[in-house]
Order: structure tokens, then C-alpha cells, then sequence
């Protein structure tokens, strides 16, 4: 086979596994704490990572390539994650995902910068064009923003970006998956002493929905992808390989449509309030309490919503841990989530 379509299967398989981490980030940070969440799927990524480094017997990197490794640990096991999660909860998963569009781009600068590749200023202008088109049209899907998660996002496309084209670099030499290993292991102590440092009082209150998506964040997102993704871009060039990306958006809304419902069900059942004043009135604030916090499907985590020909629409609050978590001082939507209707 050829390298390049080698490389573009290895791409699209590691944006595909991309595609759904900034969904599962955003259902693990309704009960995991951003920095836990991040140490947490880095130091349980890093172990097994240590497991196969340990299996294959693979050798040590070589002197030069530590600070190209530490550059990778800080930019797509540390500095990505802790950003997003941070973000996520300023931002819906939807949102955060226009500002992927943005990654094509970034890479490929580092590419340029840190690669050595001089792609043509056609490339240029497509590469451009192609994040402005994802950027506008996510953006006009009416996504809520906000200052602080929007710039908390857009330093993570840049590190992001840095540590991409630094480990494609480094992919020619160690190959894919042992770059990302190694940059996990080296990683590692100081996610392990993190996770201590910031490990919760009680996992009692944990629903299964965080645990799974911490467990994707961990196994999928911060290891396998990876795994693909440095090997496209190893193989097919950061530039070329890196376009991929432009996918990425499209495939992440579909998701938080599809798994989340963050978008429509908020239009619909205000457009049911337009048209059953009372019935409508207790839908709508079922809704502004999911759309002030970005909640998920509701029958995900104990909410329960229907519509009802004699009783109208009913909204159940979730179980008591969620309740407290969506209980905060600066989300006084959220505080009609306990009132009795």
C-alpha cells in the first residue's frame, strides 16, 4: 500500500476515536473535578503504556529526543486535556467543537516550524478556507459561548497543535505508538502524585456515565488514537495528514447530537411552550436548567421528561449527587430543578 493512503487511513481512524473525546470530557467533568480528570486519565493511560513499552521491550529514547517528548507531554497529554476540561464547563461539547476546525490549521504552522515541511501556498489557502468553513459552520448552529471557555479552548488548539507536530516528528524516528508511550511514562510520577493530591473524598456519588467517560478519555483518546494518528502523520505528512481534522467537527456535532442531544431538544420543546402556554411553561424550564449547564440526555443521569395530554410536561430532578452538582451559585436557572411543579 501506499504510504500517504497509509497514512490518510491511519489519520482518519485516530480523528474518528478523536471525535468523542470532547464528549465523553464533558459528561466525566459533571462529577469529576477538571485537574483530577485530566491527571487521572493520564496517569491510567501512562500505565499502560508502561505495560507495552514493557512487553515489547522497547528501547530507551535516545538523549536528543527527551525535550521533544516533554514538549508532547505537555502539549497532548497535559496541556489539552486540563484546557478542554476547563473549558467544558464554561462551554457545551457542541461549542467546543467549532474551535477543532482551528486544529488543521495549528498543526500544520508547527509542522512547518518543527517538521521542516514547506507546503505550497495553495495548501495555504485551502487550509484556511477549510477551518473558516468548519468555524462558520458550527457557529451557525446558534451554540452558546462564552469568553472564558472560548479562550480556554483556543490555547488548547495551540498546544495541541505543538504536540502533534512534534510527535509526528519524532514518529520517523520512535514510531507512533512508542512517542506517545514514552511521552505518557515520562508523565506519569507526577499524574500519579496529581491523582493522589486531588483524588475525591468518596467514588460513592460517581454515576456509571463519568466513570465511562473517563474510561474512554483514558483508553481511547489518550493511548489507541494516538497510536493511529502519529502514524498517519508519520506516514503521510503532518500538513497533508493533519487536513483530517476538518472532519473531526462534523463527526463530534453528530455525536453531541446523537448521544448528548445538545442540539434541537431545546428548540423543540420551546416551540411546544409557544404552543401550550402552561404545559410549555414547565418545559421551558426544564430546559433552561439543561441548557445552563449543558445537561445531556435527561434519562441519562435520572431525569425524566414527558409529555402528557392531561398533566402536561413533567420534569423530575436527578438523583441527589447530581442535584448538589447542579446546584451552584452562578447557575440560578439550575435552582428550579428543585421546586415541586
Amino acid at each position: 500500500m501506499d504510504r500517504t493512503v497509509a497514512g490518510l487511513i491511519n489519520g482518519m481512524i485516530g480523528v474518528v476515536i478523536f471525535s468523542g473525546s470532547l464528549l465523553a470530557t464533558r459528561v466525566a467533568v459533571l462529577q469529576f473535578d477538571p485537574v483530577f480528570l485530566t491527571v487521572a486519565r493520564a496517569g491510567i493511560a501512562g500505565a499502560l503504556a508502561l505495560c507495552l513499552l514493557l512487553l515489547f521491550k522497547e528501547k530507551r529514547p535516545a538523549r536528543r529526543d527527551m525535550a521533544s517528548l516533554v514538549v508532547v507531554a505537555l502539549g497532548v497529554v497535559v496541556g489539552f486535556p486540563l484546557l478542554t476540561a476547563l473549558a467544558l464547563q464554561h462551554v457545551t461539547s457542541a461549542h467546543s467543537i467549532v474551535f477543532i476546525g482551528l486544529l488543521p490549521l495549528a498543526t500544520a504552522i508547527f509542522g512547518v516550524i518543527r517538521g521542516g515541511e514547506r507546503p505550497k501556498p495553495a495548501f495555504w489557502f485551502f487550509s484556511m478556507l477549510g477551518s473558516a468553513l468548519v468555524a462558520g459552520f458550527a457557529l451557525s448552529q446558534d451554540l452558546a459561548a462564552s469568553l472564558v471557555g472560548d479562550a480556554l479552548m483556543l490555547a488548547a488548539v495551540i498546544v495541541c497543535g505543538l504536540g502533534y507536530a512534534e510527535g509526528a516528528r519524532l514518529s520517523r524516528t520512535l514510531g507512533g505508538w512508542q512517542v506517545i508511550s514514552w511521552a505518557l511514562v515520562l508523565s506519569l510520577p507526577v499524574m500519579i502524585a496529581l491523582a493522589i493530591l486531588y483524588l475525591p473524598q468518596s467514588f460513592a456519588e460517581i454515576e456509571p456515565p463519568a466513570w465511562m467517560g473517563l474510561a474512554y478519555v483514558s483508553l481511547f483518546s489518550m493511548l489507541i488514537g494516538f497510536v493511529f494518528w502519529y502514524r498517519g502523520l508519520a506516514q503521510g505528512g503532518i500538513a497533508a495528514v493533519g487536513q483530517l481534522q476538518l472532519l473531526q467537527p462534523f463527526f463530534g456535532l453528530a455525536l453531541a447530537a446523537a448521544l448528548l442531544n445538545e442540539q434541537g431538544e431545546l428548540g423543540n420543546v420551546r416551540r411546544d411552550a409557544g404552543r401550550h402556554p402552561v404545559r410549555g411553561r414547565r418545559a421551558e424550564i426544564c430546559a433552561v436548567v439543561r441548557e445552563s449547564i449543558g445537561w445531556p440526555e435527561p434519562a441519562a443521569f435520572g431525569w425524566t421528561m414527558h409529555l402528557s395530554t392531561s398533566r402536561g410536561v413533567e420534569c423530575s430532578a436527578p438523583p441527589r449527587p447530581l442535584r448538589e452538582r447542579i446546584d451552584r451559585p452562578h447557575e440560578r436557572s439550575a435552582r428550579v430543578a428543585g421546586r415541586s411543579w
